[in-house]
């Protein structure tokens, strides 16, 4: 008696559809969502309000290569590196 092993075919039938499905669902949504935020981070502005991902919220007061300069209260202004920018809680007002 002899037990019939499933051939290649078989497995690309099940594998192909479940990797595009994969690929659909996880992958291309989180593409998307990493470059609208890689977007954001290079468009980040002069008096723009923010909310890094530690919870820090403050205002950008300069903007450097690598770097923000952030005013979260009168006296109090931080480095922050903008990978460290969750998002933009408020816009700067455009003149």
């Amino acid at each position: 008696m002899t037990q019939s092993q499933p051939n290649l075919l078989q497995h690309l039938i099940l594998f192909v559809p479940l990797f595009f499905v994969w690929y659909f669902l996880v992958i291309r949504p989180h593409k998307k969502k990493q470059k609208e935020h890689q977007d954001m981070l290079n468009n980040l502005a002069k008096n723009d309000e923010i909310v890094t991902v530690g919870g820090v919220h403050g205002t950008i007061v300069t903007v450097k290569a690598d770097t923000l300069i952030v005013r979260v209260s009168d006296e109090v202004k931080l480095e922050i590196n903008k990978t460290a920018v969750s998002y933009i809680n408020k816009k700067r007002k455009e003149k």
